[in-house]
C-alpha cells in the first residue's frame, strides 16, 4: 500500500507570555512528540479526551498551525507551506460546526468557486461544470448554489463543507467532529457519505471525534491521544474490545451503551495534569488504578502488544 501520511517527531509547544520577574517558563506542549503512518485510503481515527491535542495536531497537518518540532510527509514529499495552493491541493479540513464554517455574506456559489479559482485558476466554464459534479456527489441540488450558508440546516450545511473540501481534489481530508453537531438520524446520512466518496475519490481520512462509537464504526485504525501523546494505536475492531492501555479501558468503560446501567469506570483522579506543571513519568499515572513507583518516574515508550497493537504502558491490560 502508498503510504498517504508520515509524521515524525511531530509536537506543538505553546510559549507562555514574557515576565519582567521571575524565570522564564518552558510553555505549555499541546502535543509532544509522536510518529504515526497513515496508508493511502485509510480512516485513522483519533479520539481522547477535550484537552488531550487532537485539534492541535489537525491544524498543524493542514498548516493552520507551525509545528514546534518534527516533520509532515504526504505522500513521500513534505509540503510546501510557503506555497498555500501546492499545499491546499494535498490536504483540506471539514470543520466542526458546518454554519459558523461557511462565510456568511457569501453565497454557496461563491464559497464554492474560492478554491478553484485560487487552486487551479479555473475559468467560469470550467468551475461551473466541476461544481455541479461535486454538488451530484454529495447528493445537493444545484439550485442551492445561490443561497446563503443561514438557509440551510445542520445536515446540508455539513454537506457543503465537505463539498468545499472535494473541490480542491485533495488527497487527505481531516474530519474534525464533522458529525457532532447533527441529528443522530443525519449523522447516519453524512457517515455514509463520507464511505462512499472515500471510495469513489481514493480519499484518506483522519477522522477525529469523541464518540468512540462513530470512530469505531468508520475507521480501520484508531489512535488514543491522552495528554498530547499517544498511548495507544491499534485497529478498531481490537483496540476498545481488547484495550492494552488503562486510559483506553477508562474510554471504553465511559462510553453509554444501551441496556447497561452507568456506572463510574475505576480510576484514582478526574482530572488531566496540569500543563503547566507537567508530572514525571506517565501522565496518566495519577489517574491509573495500576500505576506503581516506575510509572511515576518513567515515561513509558510506545510498544508492540499484538500483531498490529501498540500501547505505552509499564502495566498492560
Amino acid at each position: 500500500m502508498t503510504l498517504a501520511l508520515k509524521l515524525t517527531d511531530l509536537s506543538k509547544t505553546f510559549p507562555l507570555p514574557k515576565t519582567l520577574f521571575g524565570p522564564e517558563k518552558p510553555g505549555v506542549r499541546a502535543v509532544r512528540p509522536l510518529s504515526l503512518d497513515v496508508q493511502q485510503g485509510e480512516t485513522l481515527g483519533i479520539v481522547g479526551e477535550s484537552g488531550c491535542g487532537k485539534s492541535t495536531l489537525a491544524r498543524m497537518l493542514v498548516g493552520l498551525l507551525e509545528p514546534t518540532t518534527g516533520t509532515i510527509e504526504i505522500e513521500g514529499k513534505a509540503p510546501d507551506t510557503g506555497n498555500p495552493a501546492e499545499f491546499g491541493k494535498l490536504i483540506q479540513y471539514v470543520f466542526q460546526d458546518p454554519i459558523s464554517s461557511l462565510n456568511p455574506r457569501k453565497t454557496i456559489r461563491q464559497i464554492m468557486e474560492s478554491p478553484l479559482k485560487r487552486l487551479y485558476g479555473m475559468g467560469r466554464r470550467d468551475r461551473a461544470q466541476r461544481i455541479a459534479d461535486i454538488f451530484d456527489s454529495v447528493n445537493l441540488r444545484e439550485e442551492f448554489l445561490d443561497r446563503y450558508p443561514h438557509e440551510f440546516s445542520g445536515g446540508q450545511a455539513q454537506r457543503i463543507g465537505i463539498a468545499r473540501a472535494l473541490a480542491a481534489a485533495p488527497r487527505i481530508i481531516i474530519l474534525d467532529e464533522p458529525v457532532s453537531a447533527l441529528d443522530v438520524s443525519v449523522q447516519a446520512q453524512v457517515l455514509n457519505l463520507l464511505a462512499r466518496l472515500r471510495a469513489e475519490f481514493n480519499l484518506t481520512y483522519l477522522f477525529i471525534s469523541h464518540d468512540l462509537a462513530v470512530v469505531e464504526a468508520v475507521s480501520d485504525r484508531i489512535v488514543v491521544l491522552y495528554f498530547g501523546a499517544v498511548v495507544e494505536v491499534g485497529k478498531a475492531e481490537e483496540i476498545f474490545a481488547n484495550p492494552k492501555h488503562p486510559y483506553t479501558h477508562l474510554l471504553a468503560s465511559s462510553a453509554p451503551v444501551v441496556g447497561r446501567p452507568l456506572t463510574a469506570p475505576e480510576q484514582k483522579g478526574t482530572e488531566l495534569p496540569d500543563p503547566l506543571n507537567p508530572p514525571p513519568g506517565c501522565a496518566f499515572a495519577g489517574r491509573c488504578p495500576r500505576a506503581s513507583d516506575i510509572c511515576h518516574r518513567q515515561d513509558p515508550p510506545l510498544e508492540r502488544m499484538g500483531d498490529d497493537q501498540f500501547a505505552a504502558c509499564h502495566h498492560p491490560l
